[in-house]
C-alpha cells in the first residue's frame, strides 16, 4: 500500500519536467535521498554527485565491467564458494574471473594478493552463500590492500536490511575508504526483484567515466519509479516497511533454527544471523549430493553447498536453505523432513543420525527453497 501512495503522490504533482528524460545516473532527487539514507543506516560517505541509479545490481555490475578496463583492470576476483550465475554474468561481459577462498574471517587477503588482480567484489556484511560476517581486522587489511594495488573493491549488499545478530550490524566497508570502495545495493530483498531498482555510490574519479558508459546503453533508468522511491524514503514509509518484514524475517529464522536444533542437532548453522537463507554445515559422514535428491524426493528443495565452490576443496558438505518465502510451520516440516533424509542415509550404513528410529515422511511438506537476485 506505502508503494502506491507515493506513486499517487508522484503521478498527482507531475508536471512536463518530471516525465522528461532523466539524467542517465539518475534523478538528483532521489539521488539525494539515496545519499542521506545510505550514510544514515549504513554508513556510506557519498553525495549526489557519486551515486548512480541503476537497472538492479546486474546492470551495475555490467556498467562496472565495461569501466574497469580503461584503469587497465581486466579481471575480477571474487569470492569462494560465491555465486554461480554472477560469476557467469561476469565472464559474459569480457571481465576475467580469479575465485579467492575464504576463511572464518572473510577473503583470503593474502591469497587475493598472490592472484595479482586489482579488482575484487565482496559481500562483506552477509557473505553468499556462507553467512559469514567480515572481521573488522579482515576489512582493514582488505582496505590496505586495495590501496596497495591502486585497486578497487565492489561491495555487493545484496541483503543489508535485514539483520537478526544480537550483536550490532557493522556499518559499510565503502565507509573505510570511499575512494576505494563501490559500493551497491538494491530494492530487490526490501521491495521486489521485478522492480529493477539499484544503486551505486561511487569513487568521485568514477563517476564521470560511469555515466559515460552508461549512455552507450540507455537514457536512464524509468523516472516516475525513481521519484516514487524517493517519495518512500523521505515519508518515512520505507523505514515503516522494513521493521514490519525485518519482523516477519526474524520470526522466519528464529523458526529455522529451532528446527534445525530439534530435527537436526548434528548440523551446525554457519555466519551471522541475517539475510534471507543460511549456511547450513553438515557432519563430515554425510554425502551431499545424495541428500539434496533425497530431499527433493520428500518435496523440500534445498541447494547443497558444493554447489557455490569454484574450485575443488575441503570444505565439510553444506545446504544452503531459503527460509523466506516459508510459513513457520513449513519451515519445521522441511526440517523435518531433511531428518527423514540424512537417517535414510545413514540407515543405509547401519547407523542414525539422531539416535532414533528413522523419522517418517510427513504428508504435505512444504519446500524450503533457496533464491538470490
Amino acid at each position: 500500500m506505502e508503494w502506491l501512495a507515493c506513486y499517487r503522490t508522484v503521478l498527482a504533482a507531475a508536471g512536463r519536467d518530471e516525465l522528461d528524460y532523466p539524467k542517465v545516473a539518475g534523478l538528483p532527487l532521489l539521488r539525494d535521498s539515496l545519499a542521506g539514507y545510505l550514510g544514515r543506516v549504513r554508513g556510506v560517505r557519498s553525495s549526489v554527485e557519486t551515486v548512480m541509479v541503476t537497472a538492479g545490481f546486474a546492470q551495475g555490475l555490467s556498467l562496472l565491467c565495461e569501466a574497469l578496463p580503461r584503469f587497465g583492470i581486466r579481471k575480477l576476483a571474487i569470492e569462494d564458494p560465491g555465486h554461480n550465475n554472477q560469476r557467469r554474468f561476469i565472464e559474459e561481459c569480457g571481465m576475467r574471473t580469479v575465485p579467492v577462498p575464504l576463511d572464518g574471517e572473510g577473503v583470503d587477503v593474502d591469497r587475493l594478493a598472490a592472484t595479482g588482480a586489482r579488482a575484487v567484489l565482496v559481500t562483506p556484511a552477509h557473505q553468499f552463500p556462507t553467512g559469514i560476517t567480515m572481521s573488522p581486522a579482515r576489512r582493514q587489511a582488505l582496505v590496505r590492500w586495495a590501496q596497495d594495488v591502486d585497486g578497487l573493491i565492489i561491495e555487493d549488499d545484496y541483503d543489508g536490511e535485514f539483520w537478526f545478530d544480537q550483536s550490532h550490524r557493522p556499518s559499510s566497508l565503502q565507509e573505510l575508504a570511499p575512494d576505494q570502495v563501490i559500493y551497491a545495493g538494491t530494492a530487490s530483498k526490501a521491495l521486489v526483484p521485478g522492480l529493477r531498482l539499484g544503486w551505486l555510490a561511487v569513487p568521485p574519479h568514477l563517476s564521470a567515466l560511469l555515466s559515460k558508459v552508461r549512455s552507450r546503453h540507455d537514457l536512464g533508468s524509468d523516472g516516475i519509479t525513481q521519484r516514487a522511491f524517493s517519495e518512500l524514503i523521505t515519508s518515512g514509509m520505507l523505514d515503516r516497511h522494513l521493521r514490519r518484514v525485518r519482523s516477519r524475517y526474524r520470526s522466519r529464522r528464529e523458526a529455522f533454527t529451532q528446527a534445525v536444533e530439534l530435527h537436526l542437532p548434528c548440523a551446525g548453522i554457519v555466519g551471522s544471523s541475517a539475510g534471507l537463507h543460511a549456511y547450513l554445515q553438515l557432519p563430515a559422514d554425510i554425502e551431499e549430493s545424495p541428500l539434496v535428491e533425497a530431499a527433493l524426493r520428500r518435496s523440500v528443495l534445498v541447494h547443497g553447498g558444493k554447489r557455490y565452490q569454484f574450485t575443488p576443496g575441503e570444505r565439510p558438505p553444506a545446504l544452503v536453505v531459503g527460509y523466506s518465502t516459508l510459513p513457520l510451520a513449513g519451515i519445521a516440516e522441511s526440517m523435518f523432513a531433511i531428518r527423514d533424509a540424512v537417517d535414510e542415509q545413514r540407515a543405509a550404513r547401519g547407523r542414525f543420525a539422531t539416535g532414533g528410529p528413522v523419522a517418517h515422511r510427513r504428508a504435505g511438506q512444504r519446500k524450503a527453497v533457496h533464491s538470490r537476485s
